[in-house]
Formats: structure tokens, C-alpha cells, sequence
């Protein structure tokens, strides 16, 4: 493991709605040797997904119907750390994108409480849109 991150709406105050599950990002030198932890893994709650729709990623959930955790984990120098690390970082300096996104995600909850999937799309392309003011936001910072 190189570094650790607590990310996702738990993780920003402004969000003001967060479902009770903590994202964590973890960085590791080799991504393949995460696997050969699978059986530990399950043994301790969590499931191993593989990339679940995210190449280079391994991601596991742990809680099943009832979600206390989602680990993501990269392997070093993968676009998606830094990604995921702007947004946290562009939220917290944000405040009010970070209002807007918890008030979407509070409406999308009582809107399909049943329907996981549909709370994820809808709540995705909101998502986009921050992801793509944060890489401007990061970018601008860095010239």
C-alpha cells in the first residue's frame, strides 16, 4: 500500500446528505497482488467485485443489503486517484456544488428508494458535470 484516502460524500460536510458508507481509496504498488487477498477478504466482510466497470480498478463492497463500506483500489499512477481526489478537493473548496449535490441526492432517495439503479444513473450525470469542473478547476490551479 503507498497511501490511503477517506473519499465520497461522507467525506465532504458541505455535501449535508450522505448515505451511512464510507468510500475509501486505496493506492497500491501492484494492483494484481490485490487478488491473491480475496479469500482474507471475504473472510473479514467485504466482496471482491474485480473492476466492476472500472478498468485497473478493484473494488469492494462490504455489508451486502446493508453497505458500511465501498474500498476502491488502484494501482499507482491510474487517472482515476486523481479523479477521485479533485473532485473531493473541488467539493470542499466548493461548497455550494456540494450543497446542490447532497440536495440531488436527497431527492433522488426519496424519489427511488427501492431502486438503487436508478438513483445511481440519475445522480450520474450531476456527477459528469462536477467531474469535469473539478479537472478544470485542478488544471487551472496547476498552470
Amino acid at each position: 500500500m503507498v497511501d490511503i484516502y477517506h473519499i465520497g460524500s461522507t467525506s465532504v460536510q458541505a455535501i449535508g446528505y450522505a448515505k451511512p458508507i464510507i468510500d475509501i481509496l486505496i493506492v497500491v504498488k501492484d494492483i494484481e497482488n490485490i487478488d491473491l487477498y480475496n479469500e482474507e477478504l471475504l473472510k473479514v466482510g467485504y466482496e471482491p467485485k474485480g473492476e466492476n466497470g472500472i478498468s485497473g480498478r478493484r473494488y469492494l463492497p462490504k455489508g451486502k443489503e446493508n453497505r458500511t463500506h465501498h474500498v476502491h483500489i488502484f494501482q499507482v499512477g491510474n487517472e482515476n486517484i486523481k479523479i477521485h481526489l479533485d473532485f473531493k478537493k473541488y467539493l470542499m473548496k466548493h461548497p455550494e456544488d456540494a450543497k446542490r449535490y447532497g440536495d440531488l441526492k436527497i431527492k433522488l432517495a426519496k424519489q427511488f428508494p427501492e431502486n438503487h439503479y436508478k438513483y445511481q444513473t440519475e445522480k450520474q450525470k450531476f456527477v459528469k458535470e462536477l467531474v469535469g469542473r473539478a479537472r478544470n478547476w485542478a488544471n487551472f490551479l496547476l498552470s
